[in-house]
């Protein structure tokens, strides 16, 4: 059984991606990634797909690449249903310029309201209010200037934007999948 702490950084997922040809972000698919395994339970198969596609090849090039992609979702899918609730966005980290950072962010936003919005209304339905606003949340998040100029001021927003993005993301799978992982309720329900 994997641990958390194996999950793929965000240069590994880059590494794999341009061994494929491609220069995506792999932010984005992340976002989706979380998105998916939250509304949809994405299967393996299902995921190796869509990253195939995406990357625009047909398959990944060999064993260890397609073993690396299946890993990266089942690992962030481990790190989802852990009742630990330490579950983080793939974005770049501290190697990477204040603005590529944000720049990872927004894209990971993109992909996880991306697929939100291929859901449709039907989900929404039961979706609590904590979870509305903070959907609501990252799409302002979506559009925000990524132009950030290096300051601990700018870095200490930018944690608290990606803390805010992994806690919708927590939020989500946590609602559509209850009792998965198993928490206590921070404050009781309001009616």
């Amino acid at each position: 059984m994997s641990t958390i702490d194996e999950r793929p950084d965000f240069s590994t997922i880059a590494d794999l991606f341009l061994l494929h040809g491609s220069l995506q972000s792999p932010a984005f698919l992340d976002g989706r990634l979380c998105a998916g395994l939250a509304l949809n339970d994405l299967a393996a198969g299902d995921w190796l797909e869509a990253v195939c596609l995406d990357l625009g090849v047909e398959q990944p090039r060999d064993r260890d690449s397609a073993e690396a992609l299946l890993a990266w979702r089942r690992q962030a899918l481990e790190a989802l249903a852990d009742s630990a609730l330490n579950y983080e966005p793939l974005l770049p980290d501290e190697l990477y310029s204040l603005a590529e950072r944000a720049r990872g962010l927004r894209d990971w936003t993109l992909g996880f309201l991306e697929v939100v919005e291929e859901a449709g209304e039907a989900p929404r339905q039961g979706w609590s209010a904590p979870l509305r606003e903070a959907l609501e949340d990252l799409s302002v998040l979506a559009t925000m200037e990524t132009d950030l100029e290096e300051s601990p001021e700018n870095e200490n927003d930018l944690f608290a934007l990606a803390e805010h993005a992994r806690m919708a993301a927590m939020l989500l799978y946590t609602e559509q999948h209850p009792g998965r992982p198993q928490v206590e309720a921070s404050e009781p329900t309001r009616h």
